[in-house]
């Protein structure tokens, strides 16, 4: 997390120190954190190829210093394509990981130079046959999410026995079969899920191999975790758990192997400043206080649905006495409320006024923020440091 041993103020008793202090809430991003935390990755899996994956937090300057660190991206739209080739990424760095792309899309990331693409039916196929040709396509497996904090659903990925029969196709279709892919689930706390998919994967190559089709390519998505209320394991146990599932499976044929990591990048370099809009109780009876920030499901905290992922809050008055707290948004919207049976505790001296930092929310805030509901502006964003 950024804390006061690499920027100043941010979790102190005064304001950030950014030019014209701006209204609460906003995101306030220093991309040399994700630089590190990309480093990171690198040390814990040599010889991988790591895809950030842009929809954690497409900020301009956080992606050029990640391209600047040797990055490459995993993209799921045009405007992501575009940020990324903005800020001085290679097309050739970039994966079109969306399965789900309209014909134009593919044409015109085509036309860019992007040359990998990642598809999970005939349909999907078809169409970078006629919009990408020549294109190197991989194929989505079906992954179990179990583990994950959050997870995926059945929207992406096909069985093993259709992803063998969709590769097959590829090469008379014009296009060049490299591999496979899948996703384990987001903020995934067990090492131990990636190897089931590994599993199938290499099944997948040997069937391929049996009709003359050798695939080099296995890209294990994302999901590594970070800490927020509660410690993760070190990114090293992941990375060792991958690497042996990996020898495991395919013995000495191994494949070139990818990692799509965005919330293990983007999450600590952020913290978010809201401010208590009011603290209130609904009986006199009871000890649980409400406290409602300037922020909620809709501006940025869409992943506190169902209490998934829980945010560490940072207030002025920590250490002093605390009380049961529930947490919610201002909106005029009953689900707007981050927290209530999860226990938090909040010091009773949190008064209206009050800022509060909520840590390591660089990941999946800005972009799941709403644009207007309400008539509440979208989550601001202001980076920091030097060349930032």
């Amino acid at each position: 997390m950024i804390n006061d041993t690499n920027v100043d103020g941010l979790t102190g008793t005064d304001p950030p120190s950014i030019p014209d202090f701006p209204t609460t809430p906003y995101l306030l991003l220093d991309p040399k954190v994700a630089a590190t935390q990309y480093h990171r990755l690198a040390r814990a899996f040599p010889d991988t190829k790591i895809y950030y994956a842009v929809k954690a937090n497409p900020e301009p300057r956080l992606i050029r210093r990640l391209a600047e660190a040797g990055s490459s991206f995993d993209v799921a739209s045009t405007a992501e394509i575009d940020i990324c080739l903005s800020q001085g990424a290679d097309p050739q760095m970039l994966s079109y990981g969306n399965t789900i792309k309209k014909a134009k899309d593919i044409r015109y990331a085509y036309q860019r130079g992007v040359r990998m693409f990642v598809f999970d039916c005939e349909d999907e196929l078809r169409k970078l046959a006629e919009n990408a040709p020549g294109a190197q396509v991989f194929c989505r497996l079906l992954a179990s999410s179990a583990g994950a904090q959050w997870p995926l659903s059945r929207k992406f990925g096909c069985s093993p026995d259709m992803a063998v029969d969709l590769l097959a196709l590829a090469p008379s279709l014009g296009l060049d079969p490299i591999g496979i892919s899948f996703h384990v689930g987001s903020q995934q706390l067990d090492p131990s899920r990636w190897d089931p998919s590994i599993a199938e994967a290499a099944q997948v190559f040997q069937a391929l191999q049996k009709v003359g089709i050798e695939l080099d390519f296995l890209d294990v998505g994302g999901g590594f975790p970070v800490g927020y209320l509660s410690p993760v394991l070190p990114i090293d146990d992941y990375g060792q758990a991958i690497q042996q599932s990996v020898s495991r499976h395919f013995g000495e044929a191994k494949p070139r192997l990818a990692i799509e990591p965005g919330r293990y990048v983007a999450a600590e370099a952020g913290v978010i400043r809201a401010e208590v809009v009011l603290v209130s109780r609904k009986s006199y009876e009871e000890d649980l206080r409400w406290v409602y920030l300037d922020i909620g499901r809709f501006g940025g905290l869409a992943e506190t649905e169902g209490e998934a992922i829980r945010y560490r809050i940072v207030t002025a008055h920590d250490g002093e006495a605390t009380g049961p707290t529930a947490i919610a948004g201002p909106t005029c919207d009953s689900v707007d409320v981050m927290y209530k049976d999860t226990p938090y505790e909040l010091p009773l001296a949190l008064r209206t006024g009050d800022y509060v930092d909520i840590l390591n929310t660089g990941a999946y805030t800005t972009t799941y923020s709403s644009v207007a509901f309400n008539g509440f502006a979208p989550l601001a964003t202001f980076c920091i440091g030097d060349n930032a």
